[in-house]
């Protein structure tokens, strides 16, 4: 009834180092996506759809990151890797519900890109307040049956190989290895999930980018293309990061999983993802930098 999560019990001299570096990751995580909630919220230059899902997404990062890291600093602080399985349990469905909110909303955050620079003229109306509130819920909660089932489809197996989880948390590749028998259903069922929680919405923000990247070609000064992608650069490169390092993760055969490149593009993506992204989204935007000075300038 009980896993061990090896984490990075094969370091034993940079324990402490290790502790320091997620601490420190940790707190710029938390701090960085509060502040870019407080700003968008007090600011009324930044009343505006874009920071509506930028606010709903810095608290996504938070949400995101505390189902990993304070783990992580507990085993490493106290030396007891030992998790039981409803924790396991609990951890993976978070962790594969804030993962699904995070497709969707990156999704719902792209569309809105693409009303705002190919269809400006109505883009108030669109993207109406009721609008947003309602495609925030759905990226919230669109996932939380999908992954309850899943959860609960993985911990039916049985595990008979071992009970120690080669990771830092409870992820899906390294359960899998610890069960009997055949897995190939179960592995189907990943793939299927993925495709439609995390590879749909990426095909939609494909798309949305494609009809952004020709109405910016169109636009008649340089100036103004600037401008327009400017708008969409930095949720682009997020995209970028956060799908690459996830679709390698999540759709590699079984055979091709080896734990040292599992827990490397782990950490990309729960760790250095998040905590890159107030600042993504800060440097690359002027409106969140005059709003940020407007904010320090008042206290």
């Amino acid at each position: 009834m009980q896993f061990v999560l090896l984490g990075f019990s094969d370091l034993p001299n940079l324990q402490g180092f290790l502790f320091t570096m997620f601490s420190i990751a940790y707190i710029i995580v938390l701090m960085g996506n509060f502040l870019i909630i407080v700003v968008t919220s007090v600011d009324t230059a930044l009343q505006k759809p874009m920071y509506f899902f930028l606010a709903n997404f810095s608290s996504l990062e938070i949400c995101y990151v505390s189902v990993t890291v304070p783990r992580i600093l507990f085993n490493i602080e106290m030396q007891n890797t030992s998790i039981s399985m409803m924790s396991c349990a609990t951890q993976l469905c978070f962790f594969l519900i804030f993962g699904t909110t995070e497709c969707l909303l990156l999704a719902v955050m792209s569309y809105d890109r693409y009303v705002a620079i190919c269809n400006p003229l109505h883009y108030i109306l669109i993207m109406s307040p009721t609008k947003c509130t309602q495609l925030s819920v759905f990226s919230w909660l669109g996932g939380i049956p999908v992954q309850i089932g899943q959860t609960c489809q993985i911990f039916s197996l049985h595990f008979c190989n071992s009970n120690q989880i080669d990771h830092f948390f409870c992820d899906i590749p390294p359960i899998l290895k610890l069960a009997c028998g055949d897995t190939s259903v179960h592995e189907l069922s990943v793939y299927v999930v993925v495709m439609v929680v995390a590879a749909l919405p990426f095909m939609l923000v494909l798309t949305s980018y494609s009809k952004i990247i020709v109405t910016i070609l169109r636009l008649p000064t340089a100036k103004g293309r600037a401008k327009a992608f400017s708008t969409c650069s930095s949720h682009l490169l997020v995209v970028v990061l956060f799908y690459g390092s996830a679709t390698i993760t999540y759709l590699r055969p079984k055979s091709m999983h080896s734990p040292g490149t599992d827990k490397l593009l782990s950490l990309f993506y729960t760790i250095v993802t998040p905590m890159f992204n107030p600042l993504i989204y800060s440097l690359r935007n002027k409106e969140v930098i005059a709003a940020l000075k407007r904010l320090f300038l008042k206290s």
